[in-house]
């Protein structure tokens, strides 16, 4: 079963946002989308001041099996992407929601990170997949 933290947002296509004590949030895979992709070679971070809509493709993950796209839950401004990414993509795979967090985001409206899905939810969709 993938790691779910309870304090986190979640989206159909396994993103995770944490909300940020500055009113920004951080933004990156899922340890379910980490686990499905396999051990990941590159990571492309967007860059800071990038406007991205919610759903927007914004990232790009690439492992051994394949190349995805990571899309933004929410829509703003990227404050942040995450640097080490580039010489340390397995961050991702090691710490899927600690160091290797993709970008932080301003979004346009904190009210549409509370419409994504909790964690419950999440599990519930994850069950509903498999």
């Amino acid at each position: 079963m993938s790691n779910v933290p309870g304090d986190l947002r979640y989206t159909k296509s396994h993103e995770w946002v944490r909300a940020l004590p500055d009113g920004s949030v951080e933004v990156g895979i899922t340890d379910h989308a980490q686990n499905a992709l396999g051990d990941l070679v590159f990571v492309e971070v967007p860059q800071t001041g990038r406007q991205v809509g919610a759903g927007d493709a914004f990232a790009v993950v690439e492992s051994v099996k394949a190349a995805s796209d990571v899309y933004s839950p929410v829509g703003g401004e990227v404050v942040a992407g995450n640097d080490a990414l580039a010489s340390q993509p397995e961050l991702i795979n090691q710490e899927p929601y600690g160091q290797g967090w993709i970008a932080r985001l301003k979004p346009g409206s904190l009210a549409d990170v509370e419409g994504l899905l909790d964690a419950a939810a999440y599990e519930a969709f994850l069950a509903s997949e498999a």
